[in-house]
């Protein structure tokens, strides 16, 4: 058979076979949508969205919208708006009708009263049509009269062009696979704020923005997401996307966990990634765990929750119903009381009291305690600004967490007799987001004698079909599998687990033109700008052989850094490990490092500020979030990129954990890490490395962003006729020593970078310093944590705005 011919016979049979997929630009007055029908679905003019039936459980399905297509698969299909979400529909005889009288109703498996409706009965309501904003609208015959619209009543998604107004509420999911209504919502409150609100079966709190932040109160209007990725309220919030500036895909959705994220569609994996975020810092949204319990983080699992000693969960998969003691206190002022201590945890708010007293004793405060009935425990701590014991005691323990920074000691009111049991007990653990089904327990459709005849019809065509399928399997076999160019590197591509591409080293050498630009080098290995085959522009790092160890443990470090996202750290496209080669695809960052642009005249004031933010945030996001575990090591201005906008990456996380892999575990570096005029103190002191060792390194570069000095050469200056050479940290101190005995100079105008000429923020400037003396700090329990620095910078920046 000549090939003309089997080109013919493909297209014959594609064409026969691929009408399973034909869309309906719209529903007409008198028509219906059928679960079972594959080709019931309307699609959006330019294909944008798709809006259908959507399988949330086991014979269970709501109406749904869509990115994309109508086959939705993969981790980009995410339905942005739901009809029925608490009251899933069955997988046969369910239909969405839009009736003779006006009124589009979604009806369970023929059974009435509708599971839902619009509620558009008597109207002239004629069409219900998709649009390219994802906006499905109920209109009359001409279009120009709107009767209904799923804008006006959104799920947990909000989309580009969909107006917020004042009695708008969008409510999380319960779960990722739980797409009912959780306990999390948006809105705007009665002072209209912009609001993010728990509200769970037991208690309700609002959460974000923090209540000590200033309220604003304007013109009750409303909120709105634009195309490019900027959002505004009318409480004067306002953010703009890591991404701003290009029109794509993007959603801003109330996620189960509580945070309200903003995300684009990557249009090459087609994977959503986070382009902003609420908080940075997860296990202060309240109610993810429940009362007397943690909210902690795991090396393998991210945030989990934890019951407090000598109690266990109330419901084995519910964590924000919380824990419950094991063995009850009759009565909380009995004799029978006793303490269990717990170190290292803070539960935030529901104080009782606060008692000041000078060297305070801890039997007083337990007494206290024990006198109290309404006390269910208390947190002793010692202020050093004051130099006094303070006792703080909870009548509920409520939105625990896990901080190892932190050193109050807790001790929580137990049943004496149970006391050495629970010091005995262990902790029981599980993950805050435990996947939950819904699953619809209907009963079972049989097939009615008469239409036996209609069911060996389908069976017939179902053989046919089967028959038609192989002979396309044999014709793409022997023809285009023969004529595909074997030398085209995509088809060697292979999916990693983290999502991304795996490259052979014959590609990435072609993509640098034989590893012929470089752009970075550090002690890892050398940077090379590459043009990958689908034209994007990357970075590709050429790892020193001394580095990396196995394929194994090579290839599990780069699971970890793929699961790493955030809009200020950069973002890893693939790798490649073959033979002794080892290398890692970046994004690229047009204006390269920090340290490459600390003396250019585009790095005003606005953007300085803006880059220690953006880098606090990543640094925090490494420490605080999903992966506390991850230390840097090795924080520089050469490690911060700036991309087109000048919007900070930080990049090389991670990498520190490829060096000795061998010789070192999570706690403990069998070596010294970073580069001199960075190092903290404890390197070379034989101490402990935790996270505070990355919060020196962003002191020293924001001293840096402040004077337009380089940490490694140090400051000369001439004092006494002679040329003295200082560090940039002592030098900073001693000019804040001179002016503070000196009320005619000004410490900002003595240190700041000369090429500002004058054109700063003084109030940013001198938080800036401040917060910069307190990160260096030679104690590294004086030093702030990074979640706490980013709170710092962006009280005062709000307080500007």
């Amino acid at each position: 058979m000549d090939l003309p011919v089997l080109t013919l016979i493909l297209i014959f049979l594609l064409t026969y076979l691929l009408p399973a997929y034909s869309a309906l630009p719209s529903l007409r007055r008198g028509s219906s949508l059928f679960v079972e029908h594959s080709s019931d679905f309307l699609v959006s003019p330019t294909g944008s969205f798709s809006a259908g039936f959507f399988p949330v459980g086991e014979n269970a399905f709501t109406f749904a919208i869509w990115h994309g297509g109508p086959v939705c698969s993969g981790d980009s299909c995410v339905p942005v708006w739901m009809a029925n979400r608490d009251v899933p529909v069955n997988g046969k005889r369910s239909r969405l009708s839009l009736r003779d009288d006006g009124d589009l109703v979604l009806v369970d498996a023929g059974f009435l009263p509708p599971v839902w409706s619009s509620e558009t009965s008597s109207s002239v309501a004629a069409k219900l049509q998709l649009k390219d904003t994802g906006n499905l609208v109920l209109t009359d015959e001409s279009g120009n009269t709107t009767l209904w619209q799923s804008f006006d009543f959104p799920t947990d998604t909000i989309l580009p062009t969909q107006i917020i107004k004042m009695e708008t509420r969008v409510v999380a999911s319960r779960s990722r696979s739980n797409y009912s209504r959780g306990f999390y919502g948006l809105h705007f409150n009665d002072q209209n704020v912009f609001s993010l609100v728990f509200s769970g079966p037991i208690f309700s709190r609002a959460y974000w923005p923090s209540p000590w932040e200033r309220m604003f109160v304007f013109n009750r209007s409303g909120a709105v997401l634009d195309p490019l990725g900027y959002f505004s309220s009318s409480d004067d919030f306002h953010f703009s996307s890591s991404d701003y500036g290009r029109v794509i895909p993007r959603r801003l959705t109330l996620d189960p966990d509580g945070n309200l994220r903003l995300y684009s569609l990557n249009s090459s994996n087609k994977a959503w990634l986070v382009t902003w975020q609420a908080s940075s810092t997860p296990c202060s949204i309240y109610g993810l765990c429940g009362s007397n319990s943690l909210c902690g983080y795991d090396r393998l699992l991210g945030r989990r929750c934890s019951c407090i000693p000598g109690h266990e969960k109330v419901d084995p998969v519910d964590w924000s119903l919380g824990c419950r003691p094991i063995v009850p206190l009759s009565n909380m002022c009995s004799k029978d009381v006793g303490f269990m201590k717990i170190t290292h945890v803070d539960f935030y708010g529901y104080d009782m009291d606060q008692v000041e007293r000078t060297n305070m004793t801890l039997v007083d405060c337990r007494t206290m305690c024990i006198n109290t009935c309404s006390c269910k425990g208390f947190m002793y701590v010692f202020e050093y600004e004051k130099g006094t014991f303070r006792c703080y005691f909870k009548v509920e323990l409520r939105n625990g967490h896990i901080n190892p920074s932190f050193t109050a000691q807790f001790f929580i009111k137990v049943n004496k007799s149970a006391t050495r049991a629970i010091e005995q007990e262990k902790q029981t653990q599980g993950s805050c987001t435990e996947r939950q089904t819904v699953q619809l327990n209907r009963a079972p459709y049989t097939l009615n004698k008469s239409n036996t005849f209609v069911s060996l019809l389908l069976w017939f065509a179902v053989g046919v079909a089967g028959i038609e399928m192989f002979v396309v399997f044999v014709v793409w076999f022997f023809f285009f599998r023969n004529q595909q160019d074997i030398s085209t590197p995509s088809h060697r591509y292979i999916l990693a687990a983290t999502r991304f591409q795996r490259f052979t080293y014959g590609e990435l050498k072609k993509a640098t033109k034989n590893f012929d630009q470089e752009i970075g080098r550090g002690a890892g290995g050398i940077v090379y700008l590459a043009v990958l085959p689908d034209n994007r522009v990357a970075a590709v790092k050429l790892l020193n052989e001394a580095t990396t160890g196995g394929e194994a443990d090579f290839l599990a470090e780069v699971n970890t850094i793929g699961r790493i996202n955030h809009m200020n750290l950069i973002e890893l496209w693939g790798y490649c490990a073959e033979g002794k080669h080892r290398l890692l695809v970046y994004e690229y960052m047009e204006h390269g490092s920090l340290a490459k642009n600390l003396s250019s005249p585009e790095l005003d004031w606005r953007r300085r500020y803006d880059i220690a933010v953006g880098t606090a945030k990543g640094l925090a996001y490494l420490h605080e979030e999903c992966l506390e575990w991850v230390l840097h090591c090795d924080v520089k201005p050469q490690n911060i990129l700036l991309d087109s906008e000048y919007t900070p990456k930080v990049a090389d996380f991670g990498l520190s954990k490829l060096m000795d892999r061998a010789d070192s575990t999570d706690q403990e570096f069998s070596r010294i890490r970073g580069t001199r005029g960075y190092m903290a103190p404890e390197w070379v002191s034989n101490m402990s490395i935790t996270s505070k060792v990355d919060v020196y390194s962003y002191g020293v570069v924001m001293l840096e962003l402040v004077t337009g000095m380089n940490a490694a050469e140090g400051v000369r200056s001439i004092a006494g006729g002679e040329e003295k050479h200082m560090r940039l940290i002592p030098w900073v101190r001693q000019k804040m020593k001179e002016t503070a005995s000196d009320p005619s100079r000004s410490v900002v105008d003595e240190i700041v970078d000369p090429r500002l000429r004058g054109d700063y923020d003084v109030k940013k400037m001198e938080i800036l310093i401040g917060v910069a003396l307190r990160c260096v700090m030679e104690d590294k329990n004086s030093r702030p944590t990074m979640g706490e620095i980013v709170e710092m910078l962006l009280r005062e920046e709000e307080a500007s705005v």
